[in-house]
């Protein structure tokens, strides 16, 4: 496909994918079940709910037990999604969820909503931009942060197929949408949105889309852009990637997270074993966030389409040394 072929039909924030996502799986699958700690309706969990009441549990401001009752669920069978902020799904319940899901490797959906800057005025306390790096250093734990609604509607239902923990990212802002309405999500496999001959940029959750903007201006200054989706951060797309930079030999990676410990690392890591290639980071740096309009901090701490084509321009120049 080309890069000016992706447009957005609209915009709808990625936590209405998961609750009409949530709601479709459960119509599908009896054995799933729904918690949440205090936060229903910002999770978009209502609708499970209404259909569903004797399979949702409201556990209170209470995370840790709330993984717990989860992990309890699992071993009887059930297909237990818990809801709550990406903060308090991860930060607060670390333990719980490495002692008594994680290691047991239990059938446990961690869904996680509010994440990275975007979540917007609640600030720092809220905005965790950590826990794809959490979650991911977790053996056995499946981490997928899809880049609109319907990706994570999609996503929503396939992980109830997939036997073990999963993180399941997602966000508060409306935001665009431009994959289809009903698509297949394979867990594990990276989307190729566009192709390219000069860089590869491999994007995730919400900057994808920034990532395509970014690539359209590109592409009008005859730079050639590779935009790659990876929803799945582990298991990472490893043929995908070396395929892309192999052709490319240059590489930016954009993601609304700390540099540290997100999917940069990981393609990081890729190539170093692989295929060194000049490479940059559009990440948070080293920082924790702060009160604002979710678009405002992006543009405030370098994940903007700016600081994309920053990075496409700088290992380009790498490149030619």
């Amino acid at each position: 496909m080309k890069i000016e072929d992706i447009v957005s039909t609209g915009t709808r924030a990625t936590r209405d994918g998961f609750g009409a996502g949530l709601l479709e799986v459960g119509k599908q699958n009896p054995q799933v079940v729904a918690l949440t700690a205090d936060l229903l309706e910002s999770l978009q969990m209502q609708h499970f709910k209404a259909a569903f009441p004797d399979r949702f549990f409201q556990v209170g401001i209470a995370e840790a037990n709330m993984m717990g009752i989860a992990a309890g669920l699992s071993i009887n069978g059930k297909i237990p999604y818990t809801g709550t902020f990406a903060n308090f799904s991860t930060g607060r319940v670390y333990d719980q969820i490495r002692q008594s899901i994680a290691y047991s490797h239990k059938n446990v959906k961690i869904c996680a909503s509010h994440a990275g800057l975007t979540l917007g005025e609640d600030g720092a306390t809220h905005q965790i931009l950590e826990d794809i790096g959490m979650m991911r250093m977790l053996p056995g734990m499946v981490v997928i942060n899809p880049c609109d609604a319907n990706q994570t509607k999609a996503a929503t239902m396939a992980i109830a197929e997939y036997y073990g923990p999963v993180y399941l990212r997602f966000g508060r802002p409306a935001w665009p949408v431009f994959t289809p309405e009903v698509q297949d999500f394979k867990i594990g496999k990276a989307l190729h949105l566009a192709s390219g001959t000069d860089v590869s940029i491999f994007a995730t959750g919400h900057l994808v889309w920034t990532a395509i903007e970014a690539a359209k201006e590109l592409a009008a200054e005859g730079i050639s852009c590779e935009v790659i989706n990876i929803h799945t951060i582990k298991p990472l797309d490893e043929e995908a990637i070396l395929d892309s930079v192999s052709k490319t030999r240059a590489v930016v990676v954009a993601e609304e997270h700390q540099r540290n410990g997100g999917l940069g690392d990981a393609i990081a890591n890729l190539l170093a074993h692989n295929l060194p290639v000049p490479m940059e980071y559009v990440g948070v740096k080293d920082s924790f966030g702060e009160s604002g309009k979710p678009l405002d901090l992006l543009e405030k701490y370098g994940l903007g389409k700016k600081d994309v084509i920053w990075g496409v321009k700088d290992v380009l120049d790498r490149k030619k040394a």
